[in-house]
Formats: C-alpha cells, sequence, structure tokens
C-alpha cells in the first residue's frame, strides 16, 4: 500500500510538472528569461502590421497591396521558405519592409536542444541578411512555443521576443470572413498594438482582402503604421 502511494503521489508530480512547463510554454506574458513584447506602451496611435511565414508565391500581390495603402510592414519569415524565395525576400525588402526570423523549420521551439535552437536563428539570420535586410532582426516564436534554451539564447543575444495583441485568426478562427477579421482588428487594436496576420498561402484569401478594411478602419479611427523597430523606438 505505501508503495502504491508512492508511485500514485510521483505520478501526480509528474503531472502537474507537465501542467506547469506547458502554461509557460505557451504563456504570451512570461517566460523565463528576457521579456515578451505584445505590444508597445505609447500615447501615439500608433500600431504595426506583421505578417507570419513565408516568403512565397503571393509575395509579388501582397507587395503591390501595400504599396497601394502606403503601409510599410514586419514579414516574420522562415528560413527554409526565404532559402526557396530567396528574391522575392529581396523584393520585400527593396520594397522598404521590414524581414524578421520566424525560425529556420517553424518548429515547435520547446524540448529543442539548445544547439538547435541556435542553428534556426542563425540559418535564418544568414538567409534574412541575403536578402539584403540591414536593420535589427527581432524573433518571434512558431506557434508562440518558449520554454527555457529559447528565451535563454534571444536573451543572451538580445534579440527581442515579439508577440502580438490583436491576433483574429486565433480568436476567430480559421473559416472567419474578411468581414469579421476587419471588424476585429479594428475593434481591438490600441496605441502599440502589433497584429497579427497570415497572408502568404493562398487558402488564407480572407485576411488578404481584409487588409484594405483593415488599413482604412484605422487610420479612419487615426492610427498609422510602423514597422516593429519603428514602434520599439516609442518605448
Amino acid at each position: 500500500m505505501k508503495r502504491l502511494k508512492i508511485i500514485i503521489g510521483i505520478l501526480l508530480l509528474l503531472i502537474i510538472v507537465l501542467y506547469v512547463i506547458l502554461q509557460v510554454s505557451k504563456s504570451r506574458t512570461f517566460q523565463f528569461f528576457g521579456g515578451i513584447v505584445r505590444n508597445i506602451n505609447t500615447e501615439e496611435k500608433l500600431v504595426a502590421l506583421t505578417f507570419d511565414d513565408g516568403p512565397t508565391h503571393n509575395t509579388d500581390k501582397i507587395i503591390d497591396i501595400l504599396d497601394e495603402l502606403d503601409v510599410k510592414a514586419t514579414f516574420f519569415v522562415t528560413g527554409k521558405e526565404l532559402e526557396e524565395n530567396l528574391e522575392q525576400g529581396k523584393k520585400l525588402v527593396n520594397a522598404g519592409h521590414e524581414l524578421g526570423n520566424h525560425s529556420y523549420s517553424h518548429s515547435r521551439m520547446i524540448f529543442k536542444s539548445p544547439s538547435f535552437i541556435k542553428d534556426e536563428i542563425e540559418e535564418t539570420n544568414k538567409l534574412i541578411r541575403q536578402a539584403g535586410y540591414k536593420g535589427e532582426i527581432h524573433f518571434r516564436p512558431p506557434y508562440f512555443k518558449k520554454l527555457i534554451f529559447l528565451p535563454y539564447y534571444l536573451h543572451k543575444n538580445d534579440i527581442n521576443t515579439i508577440l502580438c495583441d490583436v491576433e483574429p485568426e486565433t480568436i476567430l478562427g480559421f473559416s472567419a470572413s474578411s468581414e469579421e477579421i476587419s471588424k476585429y482588428v479594428i475593434e481591438n487594436s490600441k496605441e502599440g498594438s502589433i497584429i497579427l496576420l497570415h497572408i502568404m498561402y493562398d487558402s488564407r484569401t480572407e485576411i488578404l482582402e481584409s487588409l484594405d478594411e483593415i488599413v482604412n478602419g484605422l487610420r479612419k479611427k487615426g492610427y498609422d503604421f510602423a514597422t516593429i523597430s519603428q514602434l520599439l523606438d516609442k518605448k
């Protein structure tokens, strides 16, 4: 009986530890090393449009839309896709947009070795430089997952961990219409907000279609648009 109680106690402890690890790994407000940037505390009516993944064959279309709207955005690209579409990455840079690091393989960066994390980030940084981007490179964890080694590496290398405070796809689901998406972004953005959207793939046409309404709707409320680096300068 005593042995059974010990085993049950150990199992309960393991469950508690795993639960804590899970909560920390997906926390939007806490990590063991360095800080998390979800938005910027500013009184200026500025927001940042950020896009994850890519570049892909849709890059030209996205650049044209943003040019028409006169908006500069931050693209958190994956190293693998940038390597496969380096010319598209160069086009983003030449159009005046900011490139951020979204890892090389887009793997969940928990339970990974320090060497894996280092390689994922540094290889992608090299490719971002090959695309011609010369500014500071910020990092956004795939799926927003992070635990110990990733925050430690980022903190040690003075790299910002960028999340967001407006993410319509997470809240509304991937089946949301362009009208629902734009309405959510316009109603929930505030001074210093970081908006996350996915527009690089053919399956996300609703997001692409919502851009015009998002930009014009926020401008009607007095907002202007900045890159992540420009927004961080307001801290």
